[in-house]
């Protein structure tokens, strides 16, 4: 059986842990991070968090997954019964390009419908999924289905162009129109 992407759930605020022990043990692991400010009585400091907390990617086959499920820190993997389910490579590539473009991102709610667009230019050149306005800005919305979680980045307005209605790709819902 291939390797693929599968989604595990591990111990609130171990994500970080998981992702040392998985890669010491020579697995490929994806842990999406975003940065955010966080206050204290006498300081304010910038931490990198996890874009989805409790979750993190890890690619192995998964008719050989003790070893992941015994790593300290992993409750499971995300499965439907006892089969684990496999992330979509694209959905994979579309996190990883995001992060990569350097734009602001941050945790949102899952999305399921509305307006489909396409990233014609720019950093996200080629990527799909839902804007939304924020404040004075424009989002788009990238969407992990399986987890029915998802991110916003930032992006200018005039990289992108609609989708047809029946895509199949990322969504995003046009909100305070």
């Amino acid at each position: 059986m291939a390797e693929l992407w599968y989604t595990l759930h591990v111990r609130t605020q171990f994500e970080k842990c998981v992702e040392a022990h998985l890669e010491a043990k020579g697995y490929e692991v994806f842990l999406p991070t975003c940065a955010s400010l966080h206050r204290w009585s006498d300081r304010i400091k910038t931490v990198s968090s996890p874009l989805f907390p409790t979750y993190l990617f890890c690619r192995f086959d998964a008719s050989s997954r003790f070893q992941i499920l015994v790593t300290p820190g992993v409750h499971n993997i995300v499965s439907i019964g006892r089969t684990p389910v496999p992330v979509d490579p694209q959905e994979i590539s579309s996190i990883r390009q995001v992060l990569a473009s350097g734009l602001r991102t941050e945790p949102w709610p899952y999305l399921k419908t509305g307006e489909t667009v396409s990233i014609k230019t720019g950093p996200l050149e080629g990527l799909t999924g839902c804007v939304i306005r924020q404040k004075s800005c424009a989002r788009l919305i990238v969407s992990v289905t399986l987890l029915m979680l998802s991110f916003s980045v930032e992006i200018d307005r005039r990289w992108v162009t609609p989708l047809e209605a029946d895509s199949s790709a990322l969504t995003v819902t046009p909100v305070g129109q």
